[in-house]
């Protein structure tokens, strides 16, 4: 392998050389600097950077090949031949893997590495049940200094890679003498509702702003959204809310529910809402109440605002799979909520909208359903993020959209 990063060009040549400890010297300065590596832009562009990622083999059980997956750049419709981009290379006579990309440098993604030790062919597969192996057996970047994001379905955490230009995500991480609000977990109706609630909530002591989460496994239990919600309050950036984080209830469920639906959006708005304003204290406002999800929930918020402005006068979509639903005369999708936006009556709602570039598939109908909202007249805020359709992106963006949608309403 022939490294494209000066620090490991430095380090081959040191091996060559018979350098003494040059391969300890080597892997203690990325223990304590943390990895990946992050160097200037080959082609001397300060807006970008060379990311090299490394992996470095178990004494006694040398790997045959390693992968390093960068969420959305080595996705599995890229995951096959010898020249994939997620395919590692080793540094001769040592125990290096090492794959660089050139990213730009407000670059945000999460990260695994698969060790293989067998066939490349069968390392390189692409079908889903070798995929899913990979997937499911993918470990965190024992390099790595940023704290990890979980992941579900009893799969490994992953890193995070965020360069120095990527957006600061300042609420997600536990602070020291913060107060701490209540977690609980409600069923409403059969659905499992993940409840936050604010330090020193009463119920008596509303009423509250409300959030409807979607996804609501994913956020409660398993991403601790709960502890960004604290640290806004104790920021003063948005007021203290009643958060209904609301599970999906399987695969299959998800896809019926978030798809438009009008017996969900109608079981939020008539049966979720008042059953927080009776239990918690949550408001009935519609302008103090924010329905907010990502990829198909994103949508769902969208579509919650339109079919019920009366009960969500707020709606944050996060990378919305706005093509929904595919299969018809249109290309990639008929879009058909945009087209509801552009030909019915303007709504009294707010929303804000944002995407990743790297999301290819979604990034035109976000665009296009953002200039849809604007020449309609609506009160919209629209971003584009660097990154894919990544919890390690979305957790900033839903943290900044709530202060920015509930803190201006008190």
């Amino acid at each position: 392998m022939e490294p494209q990063s000066p620090l490991l060009r430095d380090l081959a040549a040191a091996v060559r050389h018979g350098i003494p400890d040059a391969l300890g010297i080597f892997w203690r300065h990325a223990a304590t600097k943390g990895t990946p590596l992050v160097e200037p832009d080959p082609e001397g562009d300060p807006a970008w950077r060379l990311v090299t990622f490394l992996w470095r083999d178990e004494p006694g059980r040398p790997a045959s090949d390693v992968l390093a997956l960068l969420h959305t750049v080595t996705d599995k419709d890229r995951h096959a031949g010898d020249l994939a981009p997620h395919l590692m290379g080793k540094l001769e006579g040592t125990d290096v893997w090492a794959i660089s990309h050139r990213l730009r440098a407000d670059h945000r993604a999460s990260y695994q590495f698969f060790v293989a030790r067998g066939p490349r062919e069968e390392t390189l597969r692409a079908d889903r049940k070798a995929w899913l192996h990979v997937l499911d057996s993918a470990v965190p970047d024992p390099f790595s200094t940023l704290p990890e994001l979980p992941s579900r379905d009893g799969r490994n955490p992953s890193s995070v890679m965020a360069l120095p230009d990527a957006p600061v995500q300042e609420w997600t991480a536990p602070r020291p003498g913060t107060a701490r609000g209540t977690r609980a977990e409600a069923v409403v109706e059969g659905r499992r509702v993940h409840v936050h609630l604010p330090a020193g909530h009463r119920a008596d002591g509303g009423p509250y702003p409300v959030v409807v989460l979607l996804d609501g496994e994913m956020w409660g239990p398993v991403l601790d959204f709960g502890t960004a919600l604290d640290n806004l309050y104790a920021d003063g950036r948005m007021p203290p809310a009643v958060t209904l984080m609301v599970d999906t209830m399987g695969r299959a469920r998800r896809m019926e529910d978030l798809s438009c639906s009008e017996g969900f959006v109608d079981w939020l708005a008539d049966v979720l809402l008042p059953w927080a304003a009776q239990t918690h204290g949550a408001t009935d406002d519609p302008a103090r109440t924010v329905v907010a999800g990502q990829s198909a929930g994103g949508l769902t918020a969208a579509f919650a605002a339109f079919r019920r402005p009366e009960r969500f006068g707020n709606a944050l979509s996060q990378s919305g799979s706005f093509w929904w639903p595919d299969g018809t005369e249109f290309d990639g999708g008929s879009e058909w909520l945009t087209r509801q936006f552009a030909v019915s009556e303007k709504l009294p709602v707010r929303l804000r909208v944002e995407v990743g570039l790297q999301e290819w598939m979604l990034l035109p109908q976000n665009r296009h359903l953002r200039n849809v909202l604007e020449a309609r007249g609506y009160d919209v805020a629209y971003g584009e993020f660097n990154g894919g359709h990544d919890y390690a992106c979305w957790r900033g963006g839903l943290a900044g959209g709530l202060a920015a949608l509930l803190g201006d309403r008190g």
